[in-house]
């Protein structure tokens, strides 16, 4: 089975993000990319798919930096082909002309099956994976929490509220939306990843010219502001429900 992760590279929230001088826009001059944590499940998912039943394993990430160092761990995984595509991809690039120049890729390599992660914190234009399935013509089913292939249907797994489990079948080639892996993602160490590099080869591909066509336009950004506004509300439960309701009163909610 030929197997597709396509990848993308996202702000680390633990660093401080800053708007730049146009005001719309992050400033990405020292701004740390890190794998999106569900496009991580995603490489797990295919590695454990891999491991049950064979097939190769191409892992597609724009180049940024940090993109090799992706590339090497999934290697160290169990990847089997790692491909990084060569654009202007460093001052940030929306969904839709990454899905566009992805798709490109992909149809080049006939997969069989395309695992991207669900979604990401940095989405404004809606997630990669129905997007990318659009321009495959392939079928999507997103928010899978782990996934068995059988004689070329895979059954996607999806969790609902309440404990529920439900599953969709869908026939191959076909592009899932991962929000967890049957597994959680494996940790690889770092002298694993060191003797990968020097086996691994990294495939530089040129994107196709980015096109952010469908996309919406950021006009501003800004820090939400901050304020006291926030009411301790002390009493027994009679007094505390008393008072909310008042509050209410007052907000003309009640």
């Amino acid at each position: 089975m030929n197997i597709v992760v396509a990848v993308k590279l996202v702000p680390d929230l633990v660093e401080e993000l800053e708007i730049d001088d146009s005001g719309a826009a992050l400033d990405m001059t020292w701004m740390r990319l890190i794998i999106n944590e569900f496009d991580d499940h995603a490489i797990e998912q295919a590695i454990l798919l891999k491991e049950r039943g064979g097939g190769q394993l191409t892992v597609v990430v724009p180049d940024a930096e940090g993109a090799d160092d992706v590339l090497y761990a999934a290697a160290a995984k169990g990847a089997d082909r790692l491909i990084k595509l060569m654009g202007d991809f460093e001052e940030g690039v929306n969904n839709h002309a990454l899905a566009r120049v992805l798709a490109t890729i992909v149809k080049e390599l006939q997969p069989d099956l395309v695992l991207t992660g669900v979604q990401a914190h940095d989405d404004l234009d809606g997630s990669v994976g129905p997007l990318l399935a659009e321009h495959l013509g392939m079928p999507y089913v997103g928010y899978v929490a782990g996934v068995e292939m059988n004689d070329g249907v895979a059954t996607a797994r999806k969790e609902y509220p309440g404990g529920l489990i439900g599953e969709m079948e869908v026939t191959l080639p076909t592009v899932l939306g991962i929000q967890a892996a049957d597994e959680p993602p494996r940790y690889v160490p770092i002298s694993k990843i060191r003797q990968t590099m020097k086996t691994a080869s990294i495939e530089e591909q040129d994107a196709d010219e980015l096109d952010p066509g469908g996309a919406p336009t950021v006009s501003r950004m800004f820090e939400p502001e901050t304020c006291e506004r926030a009411t301790m509300i002390e009493g027994d439960e009679d007094e505390i429900a008393a008072k909310l309701v008042e509050v209410f009163q007052e907000a003309g909610i009640l």
